[in-house]
Formats: structure tokens, C-alpha cells, sequence
């Protein structure tokens, strides 16, 4: 009797069978806890952080003026029109892994490689970013109650000789150093992890506490915010261009896109609550809700705070550290700084715990898969039902990067990846309701050409309007990624194997 061998798809575009995604979710060892609100309070803790509290000033001092709302309008739209995508592929692929996940079993595996890689960048270079600005804020808060802590511990070495220069040349005395370190984006990194490796339900009930604390937050800053909104401040509302040295277009349409892209930052997270699928109760259902709630209550708060930002205080004058806090300071409100700047700081630990949380889950499973190496990264702790090695694993690498290096305009970074991804999953949706029009979608995107066309187009004309140094060190990133793969991903692939 001959034994008929199946032959192996080499091919860079070959694709993994939907039904393999159904056996990945009935043999996964990950609890279901996470609820219809549970995922959206997730969704809603990855994106009211750093963006809102830190970017608002950078966005509209330099680029779009009492128009950031505009900017987080255009910004939500681009991200609306993903996340619809996003919704219909949650519904039939509960899986973890996200646009990864989905693009695997539509386009292909080299595009499904390429969008984990960009993810990897977004997650775990966002949370290096928020660890950073994590820091910066409890600076804040220490300096609030009289402490002041040593340069050399509260910055990465270049940042601490930087501000070291310009302090002694205000006449301030500073005493050398020859080691510098960024303590607390170290050691909060760390506390996060903890909390990740014991569990998603941990991990979930403190997202939960934190979620209440900064949108009470929010919500105050918008009322009491509001109070003292001198309308003069929003004329014009769209200032006149300006173009620099560089030939950099300022305010104006083209500056309001380019605030855009800069303030989409403060949208990424999202998507998170995708990654998240293989350990909600009911996936197909709660997690297109939770993808969608969670942005459309994002996208109101940010366009409330920004017109009551720019309200409060002229958009040349805004601080770019801490605009928020500063501008409730400016109005005499010093109580109001002491809880915006508590919020933030909590804002910024769930945000950075969501991040983590979703780049472990992108690894597991790029790992299942056989892409990445499957005793890191789809190491599941027996107890905690965690997987604990790869957190670890991005916890050592954030806190490093997070204490020794200095970041600059790393959210643009971060903001191309996923507008990539965001892209690629808006045509994959629609390549596979093309290709596989009678699986059952709990969940359909409505008016899919128009909605997929829309997504594609908005999101590469903002990746378009990103510095062209950013588009360039992404361009560095993808190659590599590309190296990793075929050196690695396609040799371990699980598509080469037959049997699985």
C-alpha cells in the first residue's frame, strides 16, 4: 500500500488553514477571565495614557494649534475605520497574535511575519516610551512634595548630561558623575512584569483600578477645565502656515496631519484587546465590543481635553512636558496638579502594562507557529497559566532600554509599525471575504470595500507624513526583520512540517 507523502508549500506567501486556528484555541492553556468589559476597560487602559498627557503640548505648540482636535479626529478616523476590520477578524479567529494572526491565514506568512515584527516594534517600544515618561512624571511628583533626587538617578546618561550642561550654565552647581541611570523606568518595568507573570487576572483587576482613577481623571480635567477656557485662545483656530528651515510645513492643513500622525500615538492600544482573545470568556462576541467601545470613549475624551487644553492656555504657550498639569497650574488650580500628575503616573502603568502584556502575546503566537523559538516564547508557567519566560524576557529588555537610552520621538516609530499593520489588516478582511465568503462572522464590517479602502488609504497617507527620519529607521527595522525570517521564521515554520 502506498503512503501518499503531502508535499510542502515552500512558498513565502503560503498561508495557515483557518481550521489550525480552531485547534490553537481548543489546546490553549491560557484562563478565560476577561469579560465583555473587562476587554474594553483593557482597550480603554492601553490608550488614555502618554499621548494624552504628554503629546497634546508637542502637537499643538508645534504643528496644529487650537486644531488638535482636529489632529485626534483625523487620527480617530484612521483608527476607526482599522478597527472595524479588526472587529470582523476578532469574530472569526479568536486567537492571540492579533493582526499577526489574522494576515497568517489571508495574505500569507511573509506579510504575517512582517506585521509581527512592526508589532514587536509598536509594543515594545511603546512601553520603553511610556516607562521613560512614567519616570518623568514621578520626578514631577516627588519635586511636588520638596524632593529632589540626584540627575545621575533619575535620567539615562545622555539625558543626565544634557540637563547636567544646562543647569550649571542657569549657574547652577552641579557635581560630575560618570554613571547615570533612569532608576524608575527601571525598576516600574519590573513591577509590571511581576504583575503580568502572576497572572492575567491580576494583571486585568489592577488595569481595572487604574482605568477608574485616570478616566475620573479625565473627566475632571474636562469639567473643571472648562471653567477656564478663554475662547480668545482658539483664534485662529487653524493658524496660518509656516514652513522651516527644514521645509517642514507648521500648522496649517499639512501641520494638523502631521500632529495626526504624532497624536496616533496616544490611539495605539486599541488593537491590544485582540491580543488578549485567547483568554476571554466569550472571544467571537466581547472582543469586536471591546475593540470598538474602547476607541469610540478614547476618541471623545481626547477631543474634549484638547479643545479645553487649548482653551485654558494659548497653544504657543503650552508646556511640552506636562501640558495638562502645567496648565492647571498656570490657572492657580496647584491642588488639580498634585491629582493630574498621580493620575498620569497611573495612566502611563496601565498603558505600559497593556503594551507588555499584548507584545507577550504576539510572541506566543508567532512561537505556536514555529516562527520564533517555541521554548522562550510559548512557554506557558504551569501554575499562573502565564507565559512567563517571554514576559521576562520583555521586561529585561524594555527596563535596559528604558534606563540607559535616551528617547526622542520614539512615538513616531512606534506610530509607523502600526500604521502598517493597521493598513495590511484593512486589506486582509477584505481579501478574505473575497476568498472565503461563507465563514461565519459573528460580527461583519459594514460597507467592507468602502471601510477597507478608507483604512488603507488613511493610515499610509499618515505613515506618509511621518519625519523622514523615522521612515528611514523603519525601513532599517523591516530589513532586519526580514533577515530574522529568512535565516529563522521560514526554515522553523510549522508549514513545514506536514503533521502539524
Amino acid at each position: 500500500m502506498e503512503t501518499k507523502i503531502k508535499q510542502v508549500d515552500t512558498s513565502v506567501w503560503r498561508k495557515k488553514p483557518l481550521a489550525a486556528y480552531e485547534a490553537d484555541m481548543k489546546k490553549s492553556e491560557l484562563k478565560r477571565v476577561l469579560s465583555r468589559w473587562g476587554l474594553t476597560s483593557l482597550g480603554i487602559g492601553a490608550v488614555i495614557g502618554g499621548g494624552i498627557f504628554v503629546l497634546t503640548g508637542i502637537a499643538a505648540h508645534d504643528w496644529a494649534g487650537p486644531a488638535l482636535a482636529v489632529a485626534f479626529i483625523i487620527a480617530g478616523i484612521a483608527c476607526t475605520f482599522a478597527a472595524l476590520c479588526y472587529a470582523e477578524f476578532a469574530s472569526i479567529l479568536p486567537v492571540e497574535g492579533s493582526a499577526y494572526a489574522y494576515s497568517y491565514g489571508t495574505v500569507g506568512e511573509i506579510f504575517a511575519w512582517f506585521i509581527g515584527w512592526n508589532l514587536i516594534l509598536e509594543y515594545m517600544m511603546g512601553a520603553t516610551t511610556v516607562a521613560v515618561s512614567w519616570s518623568g512624571y514621578f520626578e514631577k511628583l516627588l519635586h511636588l512634595f520638596g524632593i529632589d533626587p540626584p540627575l545621575w538617578l533619575m535620567n539615562d546618561p545622555v539625558t543626565a548630561q544634557e540637563k547636567a550642561e544646562k543647569l550649571r550654565a542657569a549657574g547652577e552647581v552641579i557635581p560630575d558623575f560618570t554613571f547615570a541611570v533612569n532608576l524608575p523606568a527601571f525598576l516600574i518595568v519590573w513591577v509590571v512584569t511581576y504583575i503580568l507573570v502572576k497572572g492575567i487576572k491580576e494583571a486585568a483587576s489592577t488595569n481595572n483600578l487604574i482605568v477608574i482613577v485616570k478616566v475620573a481623571t479625565v473627566i475632571f480635567v474636562i469639567i473643571a477645565g472648562a471653567f477656564f477656557v478663554d475662547v480668545s485662545n482658539w483664534t485662529p483656530f487653524i493658524p496660518d502656515p509656516v514652513v522651516d528651515d527644514s521645509g517642514q510645513t507648521h500648522y496649517g492643513f499639512d501641520g494638523i496631519v502631521t500632529a495626526a500622525g504624532i497624536v496616533f500615538f496616544a490611539y495605539i492600544g486599541f488593537d491590544a484587546v485582540s491580543t488578549q482573545a485567547g483568554e476571554a470568556i466569550n472571544p467571537r462576541k466581547d472582543v469586536p465590543f471591546a475593540i470598538i467601545a474602547s476607541l469610540l470613549i478614547c476618541t471623545l475624551l481626547y477631543i474634549l481635553v484638547s479643545l479645553v487644553l487649548t482653551g485654558m492656555v494659548n497653544y504657543k504657550d503650552l508646556d511640552l512636558k506636562a501640558p495638562v498639569a502645567q496648565a492647571f497650574a498656570d490657572a492657580g488650580l496647584t491642588w488639580a496638579v498634585y491629582l493630574i500628575t498621580i493620575a498620569a503616573i497611573a495612566g502611563l502603568t496601565s498603558v505600559m502594562l497593556v503594551m507588555m502584556l499584548g507584545q507577550t502575546r504576539i510572541f506566543l503566537g508567532m512561537a505556536k507557529d514555529g516562527l520564533l523559538p517555541k521554548n522562550l516564547f510559548a512557554s506557558i508557567h504551569p501554575t499562573f497559566k502565564t507565559p512567563w519566560k517571554s514576559t521576562i524576557f520583555v521586561g529585561a529588555i524594555v527596563s535596559i532600554v528604558a534606563a540607559l537610552t535616551p528617547i526622542d520621538k520614539v512615538s513616531e516609530l512606534c506610530s509607523s509599525g502600526t500604521l502598517l499593520a493597521f493598513a495590511m489588516i484593512c486589506a486582509a478582511v477584505w481579501i478574505l471575504r473575497v476568498r472565503e465568503p461563507n465563514l461565519e462572522r459573528p460580527y461583519r464590517t459594514p460597507a467592507l470595500p468602502v471601510i477597507a479602502t478608507l483604512g488603507i488609504l488613511a493610515n499610509l497617507y499618515l505613515m506618509y507624513n511621518l519625519r523622514t527620519d523615522t521612515k528611514i529607521t523603519f525601513v532599517i527595522w523591516g530589513t532586519l526583520g526580514l533577515i530574522v525570517y529568512f535565516l529563522y521564521g521560514r526554515r522553523h515554520s510549522n508549514l513545514n512540517n506536514p503533521s502539524e
